[in-house]
């Protein structure tokens, strides 16, 4: 299985679609913020509705595991997720 590069703004489109359908809104309601500290690790926060809701980096895997599913059509636990912290790119996920 090859390498694939999934970039910043995938990982948001996925915590947006993520959200929605735990919340039953829809993915455009959603809006989302990655951030990475150096003691916490990945993180973000998604925004529906006024409300503010955190989310921990198991939860970013999570959401980047529905969106393989939905938008490779690839089994989503058949592959390896790490996250990174790219100089040029921002935010990326490596899936192996």
């Amino acid at each position: 299985m090859e390498k694939i590069i999934i970039p910043e703004q995938d990982i948001i489109n996925a915590i947006c679609l993520f959200q929605a359908r735990n919340k039953n809104v829809m993915p455009e309601d959603v809006q989302a913020e990655l951030a990475y500290d150096d003691e916490e690790g990945f993180s973000a926060e998604s925004f529906i509705n006024g409300q503010i809701e955190a989310i921990s980096e198991a939860g970013l895997i999570a959401a980047v595991r529905l969106w393989i599913s939905e938008f490779l059509n690839r089994d989503p636990f058949a592959s390896g997720i790490e996250l990174v912290l790219d100089d040029e790119e921002g935010i990326i996920a490596v899936v192996n």
